[in-house]
């Protein structure tokens, strides 16, 4: 008796562990929601709705959820990105235009104390322009 019994346990699971457990994944997941819950109504959906998914995507559910949440987290990244370089790229605008504005004002401060200078030493005080 123990002897049939452990050849055909063998059997079983050589069958599991040499098809890729390909059978007893598919299996599980419903098996435990049927053993869990009781309701084997909510586990023949799952399996399912499981077996749709994985004929329309080539992918089971998990693997689908997990590219999309990926995907999704990816596109947040590059739009975060995007407007990181957008929010530098102004910054750098309005800092050159500031450093313009203030070389603008140093050279007119420049010029006049220049023109101050040149009055003073041609004694051009007294004339306008």
């Amino acid at each position: 008796m123990n002897f049939k019994l452990f050849r055909i346990l063998t059997i079983i699971l050589s069958f599991f562990f040499l098809t890729g457990f390909v059978p007893i994944f598919s299996l599980i997941g419903p098996s435990v929601t049927v053993l869990t819950s009781g309701n084997v109504y909510k586990a023949s959906a799952q399996f399912i709705i499981n077996k749709k998914i994985e004929q329309e995507t080539g992918k089971n559910s998990l693997m689908l959820i997990k590219e999309t949440l990926v995907k999704e987290e990816i596109d947040n990244k590059i739009k975060k990105n995007s407007f990181d370089e957008e929010l530098r790229q102004l910054v750098e605008k309005r800092i050159k235009m500031t450093r313009k504005k203030l070389d603008d004002q140093k050279l007119q401060k420049l010029v006049n104390k220049r023109i101050k200078i040149t009055r003073s030493k041609l004694n051009l005080n007294n004339i306008t322009r």
